[in-house]
């Protein structure tokens, strides 16, 4: 029995050496490079989305008719702003959002649409944001009044 102990420590060993040897061979010096690029963005922070407003009136409507609007999206941090996404609450409101990384200092408009058919009354939809800052997700909202067509 102390025979097949020793004989069992000795083979996990030789295993665990040979596994430790094979993973060092195993590394891509290309994927290293691009990892400390990837560490060299990251030091100079994440963007910073800054926004002319974040909610826009359209005031009043007649029922059928579309209000088209525009928010500026202004990139205050030091990488590129990527917009990932953007979905509103509803189907009657359609997004546009820039699909071009937004350079540092730069901005860039995200244009939407609103369908006012059905829906008489006070409005409040919602457009959510996926980016790459550091809040991940950002909010902005339309407002306004629809009345019955006569």
């Amino acid at each position: 029995m102390k025979n097949f102990k020793v004989l069992f420590i000795f083979i996990l060993s030789v295993a665990f050496i040979s596994c430790k040897e094979n993973a060092t061979s195993k590394i891509n010096s290309s994927n290293l490079e691009k990892a400390k690029e990837r560490d060299a963005t990251l030091s100079l922070g994440a963007p910073i989305v800054e926004f002319d407003k974040t909610e826009y009136d359209f005031g009043e409507l007649t029922e059928g008719e579309i209000a088209e609007g525009v928010f500026k999206i202004t990139n205050k941090g030091k990488v590129d702003l990527i917009i990932t996404s953007a979905k509103a609450t509803c189907g009657c409101t359609v997004p546009e959002w820039p699909k071009e990384p937004i350079a540092p200092g730069a901005s860039a408009d995200l244009k939407f649409t609103f369908n006012s058919r059905g829906r008489v009354g006070k409005q409040s939809k919602s457009i959510t944001l996926q980016t790459n800052s550091e809040k991940v997700t950002e909010l902005i909202r339309i407002k306004g009044t629809v009345v019955k067509k006569s």
